[in-house]
């Protein structure tokens, strides 16, 4: 918690325009709104820097209940179709309606991020039983579908639609603000107070469902639940800052080193490391492309990737 406050502070003074700390602090503390350059920072790095905390606690969440439902140690958020589906339905948006605002993108997304994930959930036949590699086929097969229409559409499209869905596409918290901030922290929120409620639930489920059914787990009610959370955790971090790979992933298994398997203390230490992680990515976006910046969703693949590899090498897959 102490880096992650660390990381926020050195957040808010690193960016395009070089501004000095001392600025910087007095535009949080006595802000003066003649003040171009308070405003920047009142207005761009605050809640750029506030949004990128909420979207890797979503992905943290998300994926460490992904992991426990399916009891696969590579699951992620993505496996529900959300990222395709978020994708698709914002090419649909910008196309057929004209939609050009980073807010219009956010409900969008989310929008399809939740087609989907119902879509896999009922593909996957979950109401006849659970089985967690039908759900990882079903959300494969969803996805590959979603994101080969994303490419039709795009192709057959003008230059500039292609150019607004690249930009969304990449990951960036660039030119978010608070009307992106605000409700995709609500919708955080919601999904994570779900999660939080079934973190019990979950270890039980976890050990699979005829050992949860004898420990009292219901595992339909369970995974009915779970799939909302993650829809709205996912959903809402990929709308806002576009597909984000590895955090989801990644997170959880540091914070399974550190806290074991129980999810009354794992969900909140992937959580928290996952905010880490993303803001992180973040400022060294915004340090290396200096005076532009490289996306978020570049920089967590270009760290996350080896990281992950790291991992898996020195603990072994098995004990992650």
């Amino acid at each position: 918690m102490v880096l992650l406050l660390i990381l926020a502070g050195i957040s808010l003074f690193i960016g395009s325009r070089d501004i000095p700390i001392n600025v910087s602090l007095d535009a949080i503390v006595a802000f003066d709104s003649s003040n171009s350059a308070h405003l920047l920072v009142q207005h761009i790095r605050i809640p750029r820097t506030i949004l990128a905390i909420v979207v890797g606690c979503a992905l943290g969440v998300a994926g460490t209940v992904m992991q426990a439902l399916t009891r696969n140690p590579l699951a992620d958020p993505g496996i529900l179709g959300v990222n395709a589906g978020a994708a698709l339905a914002i090419v649909c948006g910008i196309t057929l309606f004209g939609v050009t605002t980073t807010q219009a993108y956010m409900w969008f997304g989310l929008l399809g991020a939740s087609i989907a994930g119902g879509g896999v959930y009922l593909l996957a036949g979950i109401r006849g039983g659970i089985n967690p590699v039908l759900v990882v086929l079903a959300g494969s097969a969803f996805s590959v579908v979603m994101l080969a229409m994303t490419h039709v559409i795009t192709l057959n499209s003008e230059n500039e639609v292609l150019d607004m869905f690249r930009h969304w596409a990449v990951g960036a918290l660039q030119g978010r603000g608070y009307d992106v901030l605000i409700p995709v922290s609500v919708l955080v929120a919601v999904g994570c107070a779900i999660a939080f409620i079934l973190s019990g639930a979950l270890d039980t489920v976890s050990l699979g469902e005829d050992i949860g059914q004898a420990l009292g787990a219901e595992p339909i009610k369970v995974w009915s639940l779970s799939a909302i959370a993650v829809i709205v955790l996912a959903g809402a971090a990929t709308s806002a800052a576009g597909p984000i790979s590895f955090v989801g992933l990644t997170a959880p298994h540091i914070a399974r080193l550190l806290v074991g398997p129980g999810h009354d203390w794992l969900l909140p230490y992937a959580m928290v490391i996952a905010a880490i992680l993303l803001l992180g990515a973040d400022i060294a976006g915004r340090i290396i492309g200096h005076p532009s910046e490289i996306g978020v969703g570049i920089m967590v693949a270009l760290i996350g990737g080896p990281f992950f590899v790291f991992l898996v090498r020195r603990w072994k897959i098995n004990q992650l």
